[in-house]
């Protein structure tokens, strides 16, 4: 592996090169070349809700909810989602809620499993849909088949706990949190999510998800992500509060924003070197679509580390059909690199053609 964070940092107090963040912030390593060898490819993508007719549909055939997609998910050293449901046969439905989202561990396990999901985030809206019963089935079922997870627990402390885990050959650790439904934040002795208002300026944000920054950089990580399930649904960009916090995390250490909620793509941010992914939309559902905003389409955004270092994110365009996730289609596969173009061009970021997708150089930082 490239020299740890410690290491880069003392390289750059010493002159001898590096990229050195102001007061208050980390080291930052700078990508490698695209020829150096590539160390671990990682896989993202956004919401993934098995429940309802994605539970009933698959239960005797977990694979085929990944339809096409399975070879391209074979190649990656590891799958990053968020998973929008509840895995459990028990628990009832939470009163005043509109939506419960709950699939059967009996496929979906081996569905997860078969995709190589190595980190399911549980920081969001629906991991208490059926109760705390549920939610401590999802983490034991999860914990069971070795998918790792962060963003809920039985207290606040283990809601904001990092997640540590190794993909290919980097040593990852992933931090989560949401500012979605505060009724299912997790309290000093109560289960929920690992809930904060994301914004820099709020204190209990500083505490909570900058002192979970602060033990996962403990161990001092090849790799440190976070993932984020915030802002209101159907937003095609952004909020500027989404970017300062963004770039706050990344001053302090996050590698990879990986966002998540709105149901539909935003663009790209490349800050320091570091990809914000602002929104990786909705992966697979059984969603109605929106007129205009096709979020039956997104990506499987994958991360290239070559030697260490990130090189590049590569965007390969996906689509949902009949609760299955598809290659998308020629004109499908159009619309989503057009439309990426254009969401991530506010932020100056480089976005080139790579086949039928798209790909995102990490350059200078």
């Amino acid at each position: 592996m490239a020299p740890t964070r410690r290491a880069v940092l003392a390289a750059s107090l010493a002159g001898l090169g590096g990229c050195l963040g102001s007061v208050d912030e980390v080291a930052v390593e700078c990508p490698a070349p695209v020829d150096a060898e590539e160390t671990a490819r990682l896989g993202f993508v956004g919401d993934v809700m098995l429940g309802r007719n994605v539970d009933d549909r698959w239960r005797d055939d977990p694979t085929g909810v990944w339809d096409g997609m399975t070879t391209r998910l074979d190649a990656l050293d590891g799958l990053f989602l968020n998973l929008e449901c509840c895995l459990s046969a028990r628990g009832d439905p939470r009163p005043g809620r509109t939506f419960h989202f709950r699939a059967h561990p009996s496929w979906a396990i081996p569905a997860l499993s078969s995709a190589g999901t190595v980190f399911a985030s549980q920081a969001n809206n629906h991991v208490l849909d059926f109760g705390p019963r549920a939610l401590t089935d999802t983490l034991a079922h999860l914990d069971d088949a070795g998918v790792h997870t962060a963003g809920s627990g039985l207290d606040r402390e283990s809601a904001f706990g990092p997640a540590h885990l190794t993909v290919g050959e980097v040593d990852v650790a992933v931090v989560a949190a949401t500012d979605q439904s505060p009724s299912y934040a997790a309290r000093a002795d109560t289960a929920g999510t690992a809930y904060a208002p994301l914004r820099p300026s709020d204190r209990l944000t500083r505490n909570w998800v900058g002192g979970a920054l602060a033990r996962a950089r403990e161990r001092d990580p090849d790799l440190l992500i976070v993932s984020l399930h915030w802002g209101p649904n159907w937003e095609t960009a952004p909020s500027e509060t989404q970017q300062s916090f963004a770039r706050w995390l990344v001053d302090r250490g996050a590698d990879v924003v990986h966002g998540h909620s709105a149901h539909v793509i935003q663009g790209v941010e490349t800050y320091r070197g570091r990809p914000i992914v602002y929104d990786a939309g909705d992966f697979v559902d059984d969603y109605l679509v929106k007129d205009g905003l096709h979020n039956d389409r997104s990506f499987l955004f994958e991360l290239v580390v070559r030697d260490g270092t990130l090189s590049a994110l590569e965007l390969v365009p996906v689509e949902i059909s009949n609760s299955r996730v598809t290659p998308a289609d020629d004109a499908a596969a159009e619309w989503l690199r057009d439309r990426m173009r254009s969401l991530s061009a506010p932020f100056g970021t480089t976005v080139e053609r790579a086949g039928t997708g798209l790909r995102i150089p990490l350059g200078d930082c």
